[in-house]
């Protein structure tokens, strides 16, 4: 059984070896992901809000080490525990009521990333680079209110991210990600303070290889 264990071991390794990437090699991947979202400013940050993310992914490589991944991905961020104001129609300038309430935003972010794999198999990648977020829809949950229209179209910022992807043949990997988005635009059209988006994610996804 040991001697069984042993071969089985090696023939894992030395195929995972064999599945390293390089130059030219590009791979195509989807992923499926749970979301940490929240808005800040210099006073503080908000509750955060739950959601998920679906995204495609294309990684070019240019040698074993480095390769430049770009992702198309259905995000959704927000917060909880925000507040709305309702104003008298006939009279804004008497003050309204107040409601405690959540608020969903849904993106289509686009990250362009650079993608440093590290380890002695090189399965272990380091991502960093710009993402920009087109805005689909905004609302929040207690009266179902469409906020659209307060909220800025696009977010800008950074995102960075670490991974592993499990070899399963040698066209085939799975993958296990973490990553983090912090954005550098304000989220609203206008809001006195410059209030920022912010999400993490833990991602599980399938990667296809073509060579």
């Amino acid at each position: 059984m040991k001697r069984i264990l042993t071969i089985t071991l090696f023939t894992f390794c030395f195929s995972a070896l064999t599945f390293a990437q390089k130059k030219g090699d590009t791979e195509f991947g989807f992923n499926v992901g749970f979301n940490g979202s929240t808005v800040s400013n210099v006073d503080g940050s908000s509750k955060i809000g739950n959601g998920i993310n679906l995204g495609f992914a294309a990684d070019y490589y240019f040698s074993n080490r480095w390769s430049i991944k770009g992702k198309l991905i259905y995000d959704q961020k927000g917060w909880n525990d925000g507040y709305i104001e309702f104003f008298n129609e006939f009279d804004p300038s008497i003050p309204g009521n107040t409601y405690k309430t959540d608020f969903n935003l849904n993106y289509l972010t686009i990250p362009v990333m650079a993608n440093w794999h590290f380890g002695r198999k090189k399965n272990w990648y380091l991502n960093f680079g710009p993402y920009i977020g087109f805005l689909m829809s905004a609302n929040e949950t207690r009266f179902d209110t469409d906020l659209k229209d307060g909220f800025n179209t696009t977010d800008f910022g950074l995102s960075v991210g670490i991974g592993v992807k499990i070899p399963v043949s040698d066209k085939l990997k799975i993958s296990l990600e973490y990553d983090e988005q912090d954005g550098l635009s304000d989220v609203f059209k206008s809001s006195g303070k410059t209030v920022t988006n912010s999400r993490f994610s833990l991602n599980v996804g399938v990667n296809f290889i073509l060579k």
